[in-house]
């Protein structure tokens, strides 16, 4: 007969062997795993903010242009709006009109009966029937056409205006959805920047200032960015008026005169010129004719990066821009600017 002896448990210090040894190989894994993904350096990191930044600066861009959509959209509703509550004051002073012939008649003998119709219906019954403009005056009959033409323009204003609130939902919507991408982008650039040392951090930022003292030192002596001519007359005014607001900040949505962003500053300085151009980079490419690096001018736009960054060019292969958070507005080596795409001259 078999025996059925429980089975001999393990002792206390043998559990305790066994977990102290479990313990130390996870310790061991998890000192693996660290060693296996090291702390990146100073000049990653700096490569790594630098493309989020660049992320960040192509989604500002496209904040921009949903906020400028919601402004115009905004803008064409307050029209439609205005347009449709004077619409509506004319409709009321034609009805009246019409209301006073009917009294007119009433006192007279009584209400001809197709005009007692029509004020208790819908005129376009009405013109869509010859026996009654038979029985209509000419007066009559162009006051009923006078408020069909009205209430027609009234449902239409109406209805265009109803599709331009819908747009404006879904623009709002977008905007928020791009601001949040942007502040996404900026937080984690931040936080892989709060991965540096202190000494690391102070690195980085002498270098930024470094940068910053040249831009200031360029702006006492324009005419060491080269003696190419200028595009044209109206492209040295904006690159002069870009010129005096070096130093200021960049600020994501900044179109002056305190902070800028790189599409604000271009837009800012045109303006100075009397040339109007739109918001964004994705659409200031069509704001004149495109041109190669070899045909650049002082004043001439300047694409970098998939149309994620634009500036003005100075000459010498230099860019007058808004750079990145964090810095002002400077000149800079076009060679420093990532992956050039094209010019575009203002007409």
């Amino acid at each position: 007969m078999a025996s059925h002896r429980r089975p001999k448990q393990p002792s206390r210090t043998r559990v305790t062997v066994l977990t102290a040894t479990a313990a130390a190989a996870v310790a061991l894994t998890s000192q693996g795993a660290a060693q296996a993904a090291p702390k990146p350096s100073k000049d990653e990191v700096k490569s790594k903010v630098d493309k989020l930044y660049e992320d960040a600066e192509r989604a500002t861009d496209k904040y921009n242009g949903a906020k400028e959509k919601q402004e115009k959209l905004e803008k064409q509703i307050g029209d439609l709006q205005d347009k449709v509550a004077e619409g509506q004051e004319d409709l009321n002073d034609l009805r009246d009109g019409l209301g006073s012939m009917a009294s007119a008649q009433y006192r007279s003998g009584g209400i001809d009966p197709s005009l007692q119709l029509f004020l208790s219906s819908d005129p376009d019954d009405y013109l869509d029937k010859a026996s009654t403009l038979d029985q209509l005056s000419s007066q009559q009959v162009d006051s009923l056409k006078k408020i069909q033409k009205k209430q027609r323009d009234l449902a239409q204003q109406r209805k265009e205006a109803a599709g331009k609130l819908d747009d404006l939902a879904d623009t709002r919507e977008e905007l928020g959805k791009k601001k949040r991408e942007v502040q996404g982008k900026l937080g984690e650039a931040q936080k892989l920047l709060n991965t540096l040392t202190a000494k690391e951090k102070s690195d980085l930022a002498a270098k930024e200032k470094q940068r910053a003292s040249r831009a200031a030192d360029r702006a006492d002596k324009p005419a060491d960015l080269g003696d190419e001519a200028p595009a044209s007359s109206r492209g040295a005014a904006a690159l002069n008026a870009a010129a005096t607001q070096l130093g200021k900040p960049y600020v994501s949505g900044g179109t002056g005169p305190n902070s800028y962003d790189c599409s604000g500053l271009t837009q800012w300085a045109y303006a100075q010129a009397d040339v109007s151009i739109t918001r964004t980079t994705y659409t200031q490419q069509n704001d004149g004719t495109r041109i190669g690096r070899g045909e650049l001018k002082p004043g001439d736009l300047v694409f970098f990066n998939n149309l994620a960054h634009v500036g003005l060019y100075a000459g010498n292969g230099q860019v007058l821009h808004a750079p990145k958070p964090g810095a002002v507005v400077r000149y800079e080596a076009m060679s420093y600017l990532g992956d050039f795409q094209f010019g575009v001259r203002v007409a």
